[in-house]
């Protein structure tokens, strides 16, 4: 018997614009929405290995400074990908000690989100890590 978690099954956010915000979600990280058979008007997104939940609200309290990060296998094409959508982010900030990079973006509903890269992490497919530096 076990008495620590598995894994974080999911976390839930408010939205005030539930469409909007699955449409946000599927575009950025490829997420789908699940048409869940009970009533509930939450929006249940998954990519398989994680889901978010949102909630609809009327109105959006601030959850800054809270947040909660992606992390993307490959740095410089998911950037790409968001000036692609028009998607503003921070600054990244690289940190040379583990090979690892971050920076912010915001959701339609300004849910901050961490975006980071640890190149010193084996890919989501296994093998091995990347050695090169990264740009």
């Amino acid at each position: 018997m076990s008495t620590r978690p598995a894994y974080i099954h999911h976390v839930n956010f408010p939205t005030t614009d539930p469409d909007r915000t699955a449409t946000w979600y599927t575009q950025v990280f490829g997420l789908k929405r699940i048409t869940p058979r009970s009533n509930t008007k939450v929006v249940l997104m998954t990519r398989g290995n994680f889901d978010l939940h949102f909630t609809p609200v009327e109105e959006m309290d601030r959850m800054s400074p809270y947040h909660f990060a992606m992390e993307v296998e490959d740095w410089d094409d998911f950037l790409e990908h968001l000036k692609s959508l028009g998607i503003r982010h921070t600054r990244p900030i690289e940190r040379p000690e583990n090979n690892s990079k971050f920076c912010y973006i915001h959701d339609p509903d300004h849910t901050m989100i961490e975006l980071v890269y640890h190149g010193n992490r084996p890919p989501l497919g296994g093998g091995k890590p990347s050695t090169e530096p990264r740009s």
